[in-house]
């Protein structure tokens, strides 16, 4: 399984993004290839705070837009929703431990511990 951070989902959608033909190219052969991907949802509520905020894209989706695409998403039948499991917050404290997370880091090593426990790669 893949779990994807909410970047690859917004460089894909972002057409004034430096990557985002790489990133769009890559996310529509993992939606339509035979890899499990693993959508959380601060990834999938991320998507939606960023893609339709002015001062993150050039042209914001409207909030029913960026909605929808999560929805179609959630159909595809490789997609799974990953959510914390009852070793999360351990795995997720060692990993703030030993890499002196702070900040803004916290979220990603909370994608970090959730991609730990679901033995998933985290891209």
């Amino acid at each position: 399984m893949i779990v994807l951070d909410a970047n690859v989902l917004l460089y894909a959608y972002d057409s004034s993004s430096p990557a985002h033909e790489r990133c769009r190219n890559w996310l529509t052969e993992a939606f339509n290839g035979g890899e499990q991907i693993g959508l959380p949802w601060q990834t999938l509520l991320a998507f939606v705070r960023i893609a339709t905020n002015s001062r993150a894209f050039r042209v914001p989706l409207s909030g029913e837009r960026a909605c929808g695409i999560v929805s179609q998403w959630l159909t595809l039948p490789q997609v799974v929703v990953v959510a914390p499991g009852e070793s999360f917050w351990p795995i997720f404290v060692e990993q703030v431990k030993r890499a002196q997370v702070l900040g803004p880091l916290v979220t990603d090593a909370a994608l970090a511990a959730l991609a730990i426990e679901s033995g998933a790669t985290l891209c």
